[in-house]
């Protein structure tokens, strides 16, 4: 399959799911809880419907795991060597609190790697997309669209972290391995984003995630020359039985795990 062939439409799929959930978002919508207690919208439904509806029109032989559709057994996951992977909002606690910084996430897996990736941040009116070996880019807010690349390194590093996830492990890492640095806020899935288009130089997760809250981004990170890989020093893969991510660390490429 031609990838970038099928990248806009994958892209033109995320902006439907994005209108629906800027709607919502704009409403007076109600908030129920999952059984692990996080929180759910209809928001996320139906960007999950949008987006599975306009999934298995691109490709309808490539099978999808979504956060809100999660319920595939092992038994018929493992068998695929490719996938759609999909978190139709990102950062759930961003949108009821009503931060902005919630997103929509596309990801293609192909033999455990990230290597298509659509974001978008409807109420900041973004979005971000990467393919391997074609480069990302970012549209704005004015709808201009421009190519975008990892920062070159610097003295005082950039740390983006979240304030709902900044736990004690994660602040000793950035105390005792990146030292001297700048705290950039940033919720869900934009951390990656706001690396690869050079706003940032590092993220460093100890704490959880699943796959579909890192897949798109990692693409979009990695297109756009940085790296996202496990305190081992190892990519960060998907396909896994647990869709658990290991703790990881982003970055620009320069940086040495």
């Amino acid at each position: 399959m031609d990838y970038s062939s099928i990248l806009p439409d994958v892209i033109k799929v995320a902006d439907e799911a994005s209108e629906r959930v800027l709607h919502i978002y704009q409403s007076d919508f109600k908030v129920s809880y999952k059984a692990d207690d996080s929180p759910i919208t209809a928001a996320d439904t139906a960007a999950h419907d949008i987006i599975t509806q306009g999934l298995r029109t691109i490709s309808r032989d490539i099978p999808i795991l979504s956060e809100e559709g999660k319920d595939i057994p092992w038994e018929e996951r493992k068998h695929w060597r490719r996938f759609w992977l999909v978190d139709p909002i990102d950062g759930t606690k961003d949108f009821t609190q009503r931060t902005g910084e919630f997103t929509v996430n596309i990801a293609l897996i192909e033999d455990g790697e990230a290597i298509l990736g659509v974001v978008t941040a409807p109420a900041l009116h973004e979005a971000y997309w990467g393919l391997k070996g074609e480069g990302a880019h970012k549209r704005d807010r004015t709808g201009r669209v421009h190519r975008i690349r990892v920062a070159e390194p610097k003295a005082v590093k950039r740390v983006v972290a979240s304030k709902n996830h900044l736990n004690p492990e994660t602040t000793a890492f950035i105390e005792e391995q990146i030292g001297e640095h700048e705290l950039v806020q940033a919720g869900s899935s934009l951390k990656f984003c706001r690396i690869a288009e050079g706003h940032a130089d590092i993220y460093p997760r100890l704490g959880p995630t699943c796959e579909w809250d890192t897949g798109a981004a990692q693409a979009v990170l990695v297109a756009a020359g940085g790296k996202v890989e496990t305190l081992e020093g190892q990519p960060l893969k998907y396909g896994k039985q647990d869709v658990l991510n290991p703790y990881f660390i982003a970055a620009g490429n320069w940086y040495i795990f």
